[in-house]
């Protein structure tokens, strides 16, 4: 995917171990992460369904509302794995700081305007009469966990900067099972109803938030960094990041265009677009722990203004990508006899899923070059060409999923479309890293 010549096999072999033990990591503590709401889900749903749908919504809003800060990750990532590259650790923590800072300004922002209208969101939403009380007290309670789950964000890129993508595959790890605990015991234990999942999964994000910070702390004083705010470098932070949530908020907008064309479609075609949705994100994991490798890696070569070692990391990131993605398009294929049955029993909802998870497989091999793509342009810096190549993404794409009921094919022509949007982002991104116009070497962009 980029101009570099062949790798020769020391090195190859030197990018493989970089890629292993950043990637696995990651990895683990992706899939941790969507487990909190699982884990929620189990035991409120023994409260009743008026809870559980509560649950529901309120979960839906906190996971938008906190994806469209993921940038606190991305960017700061990139910066401290460019401050890194350059030998400069003082300064690569300082960058992570600032991120942090950034972090508890937004998070306090948010709880702001969610306390006292989270009744008029819950209703906007669309929750019934019943699920809406159960919907804001989750929502209201959890609001208050929100800095400590921007913190864990920020934090995180801190650390995948650093090269360490263990750390939070610890934290996470504990943060599921406290999580676990907690709500089990202010759910059932104290009878605190669905107030007490909330309560509990707030405690374990804000366990999650000091862990962190001790760890960056330390490093900050034994590194000699200032731990102060410092309004310059907050700044610069929120400027990063400002063109990667405009990406962010292109990919959403296109996921909720999908979704809601296949609702249009019947309810066994939105039935299976949500069974369909949730296998494509348990994949895309797979495919992001490579892309965050990816962000870290390019970020330390550029620092150290290592083009050339930047290039061969690219091109051996994207190989791996295409054989992930084959590796995930075969066991999708091999999996569907015993995949679908775990989500459904309707023969008509199953019908419409078999061949779009088809076309799902077929397309993981241009999933994995995206994800890796991406993540080497995040590590690069180069978030502002993300944003458009995004915008672009989402121009193309509405136009043909808004066409889908008219066209015909239902769910199937719908994940056509969203190939094609796969396959818009590819090119894009190929076009890019062919150009080397992201190779701007230096502690900074």
């Amino acid at each position: 995917m980029t101009q570099a010549s062949a790798i020769p096999k020391a090195t190859r072999r030197q990018h493989d171990r970089e890629i292993v033990a950043l990637a696995v990591p990651a990895f683990g503590a992706l899939v941790a992460e969507p487990l909190f709401v699982m884990v929620d889900s189990a035991i409120v749903g023994h409260l009743g369904t008026a809870q559980l749908a509560g649950l529901g919504i309120a979960s839906a809003l906190l996971t938008t509302a906190v994806s469209v800060f993921v940038f606190l990750a991305y960017a700061t990532t990139a910066a401290v794995a460019r401050r890194v590259g350059a030998g400069d650790l003082q300064a690569a923590i300082r960058q992570g700081m600032d991120g942090i800072w950034l972090a508890l300004l937004l998070g306090a922002a948010v709880i702001a305007v969610v306390l006292p209208t989270a009744p008029s969101i819950v209703e906007l939403f669309g929750a019934s009469d019943t699920a809406a009380p159960y919907a804001t007290t989750y929502l209201r309670i959890s609001a208050l966990g929100i800095p400590a789950m921007l913190v864990v964000l920020a934090s995180t890129g801190v650390l995948r900067g650093l090269q360490d993508t263990r750390t939070p595959l610890y934290v996470a790890i504990a943060g599921f099972v406290a999580n676990a605990v907690l709500n089990a015991g202010l759910v059932y234990g104290a009878d605190l109803g669905i107030a007490g999942s909330a309560w509990g999964t707030v405690i374990a994000q804000c366990g999650m938030a000091a862990a962190y910070l001790v760890v960056v702390v330390r490093g900050a004083r034994r590194h000699g960094a200032s731990l102060r705010p410092d309004a310059l470098g907050i700044r610069a932070s929120a400027q990063a990041g400002v063109p990667l949530l405009v990406r962010t908020l292109s990919l959403r907008s296109i996921l909720m265009i999908a979704t809601a064309v296949a609702a249009r479609l019947g309810d066994a075609d939105i039935a299976a677009h949500q069974i369909i949705l949730s296998l494509w994100s348990l994949l895309a994991f797979a495919l992001d722990a490579i892309a965050i490798a990816g962000q870290a890696i390019i970020g330390r070569y550029l620092g150290a203004d290592d083009t050339d070692g930047a290039r061969q990391a690219c091109r051996r990131m994207v190989e791996w990508g295409i054989a992930v993605g084959v590796a995930l398009g075969v066991l999708v294929i091999l999996s569907r006899p015993l995949f679908l049955p775990m989500f459904t029993g309707d023969s008509t909802v199953k019908d419409a899923a078999l061949p779009a998870l088809v076309i799902v497989a077929l397309s993981q091999p241009i999933c994995g070059v995206v994800f890796v793509l991406d993540g080497v342009l995040m590590g690069a810096g180069d978030g502002p060409y993300l944003a458009k190549a995004m915008i672009l993404t989402l121009v193309v794409f509405a136009p043909v999923a808004l066409l889908v009921p008219t066209l015909g094919g239902g769910l199937t022509t719908l994940w056509a479309a969203m190939t094609l949007m796969m396959t818009v982002r590819m090119l894009t991104l190929w076009l890019r890293s062919r150009s080397g116009r992201w190779l701007v070497t230096g502690a900074t962009r």
